[in-house]
C-alpha cells in the first residue's frame, strides 16, 4: 500500500494468526499424550452448575500466550464425566480450555445434552473462574454416543459454534442439513450400539456439501473407542478443533490431504480443501 509515495509493507506480525497457540505442529506433537501447555484443572459442582451437572475444568496455566479457545465435552448414555477424562486434559494441554461436563442425568437424550453442552460453555465464559482466558468467540464442542448426538443439536442449535466433533455418536435424527458448523464425524467399524451404517455415515452424508466436515472410521473398533486413551481419535479432533477453533492453518496438513485407510482408519471422508 502506497501513502503519500511511501509503500508500507505490513509487518509479519500483523500477517500472523492472532490465534495460533503454541510452536508449530508436528505428527509427533499432535499423537503425545501432552502438548506445550502445563495444565491446571479445576471443579465445578454440579450445585454451582446451570442447565448441565457440573464438571471438569482443564486449562493452560500460563496466560502468556493470550486467551485461548473452549471446548465443552459430554458423555454418553448412562455414563459419566469419567468416561472422557482421558481427552479433556490432553485437548487442554494444546492450548484450549476444556470442560469435561456430567449431564443432569446419566439417561439424558442427545437433545437433552446439546442444551448441556450449551449451558456449560455459557457457564465457561460467563462465570467460571477462568472465564478472562477464553475466547467467548471461539467455541466448540465434544461428545460420545449420545453426547456425539448432542453436539450435533447444539451445533443446529448454535451456528455460531466454530466446531464440532461426534464421537461414535448416536441419535434417532439422522438428518443434520441445519448444521452451519466444521464437524468431524468419528465413527467405529464395529459399533453394535450406533451402528455407522444408521448413525455416523448418515449424519455426516446429510450435512451440508458445502460445508467443512469430515467423516472418520476407527478401524475395528468398537462403539466403546472414545472412552479408553486413544491415539486416532485425539490427533484428529487437535487437528480439527486447532484448524477451526483457532483458524490454525498450521494443522491444514493433518487433514487435508485425506488420510489413507490403514490399520486404525477403515474409512475417512472429507470436503477438501477446508475454506
Amino acid at each position: 500500500m502506497a501513502v503519500g509515495g511511501v509503500t508500507l509493507v505490513p509487518s509479519a506480525q500483523a500477517a500472523t494468526n492472532p490465534f495460533e497457540r503454541g510452536p508449530a505442529p508436528t505428527l509427533s506433537s499432535i499423537q503425545a499424550t501432552r502438548g506445550s501447555f502445563a495444565v491446571s484443572q479445576t471443579s465445578v459442582s454440579s450445585l454451582a452448575a446451570s442447565g448441565f451437572g457440573g464438571g471438569d475444568i482443564y486449562y493452560p496455566t500460563s496466560t502468556s500466550a493470550g486467551t485461548f479457545g473452549a471446548v465443552a465435552i459430554a458423555p454418553g448414555y448412562t455414563a459419566s464425566r469419567s468416561s472422557m477424562a482421558w481427552l479433556a486434559p490432553r485437548l487442554a494441554s494444546q492450548g484450549f480450555v476444556v470442560f469435561n461436563i456430567d449431564t443432569l442425568t446419566r439417561s439424558d437424550q442427545p437433545a437433552s445434552r446439546g442444551r448441556q453442552l450449551l449451558a456449560a460453555l455459557d457457564y465457561l465464559t460467563q462465570r467460571s473462574t477462568v472465564r478472562t482466558r477464553i475466547d467467548a468467540d471461539r467455541l466448540a464442542v465434544v461428545g460420545h454416543s449420545m453426547g456425539g448426538g448432542g453436539t450435533l443439536e447444539a451445533a443446529k442449535s448454535r451456528p455460531s459454534l466454530q466446531a464440532a466433533v461426534p464421537l461414535t455418536p448416536w441419535n434417532l435424527d439422522k438428518s443434520w442439513p441445519e448444521v452451519r458448523t466444521p464437524t468431524l464425524v468419528v465413527g467405529a467399524e464395529n459399533d453394535s450400539v450406533a451402528s455407522v451404517s444408521s448413525h455416523a455415515i448418515p449424519f455426516y452424508n446429510s450435512l451440508p456439501s458445502t460445508l467443512d466436515k469430515a467423516y472418520l472410521e476407527l478401524n475395528n473398533a468398537s462403539h466403546f473407542a472414545p472412552n479408553t486413551s486413544n491415539t486416532t481419535i485425539a490427533q484428529y479432533s487437535i487437528s480439527w478443533l486447532k484448524r477451526f477453533v483457532d483458524d490454525d492453518l498450521r494443522y491444514e496438513q493433518f487433514l487435508c490431504p485425506a488420510p489413507r485407510v490403514s490399520t486404525t482408519i477403515s474409512d475417512y471422508r472429507n470436503t477438501c480443501p477446508h475454506s
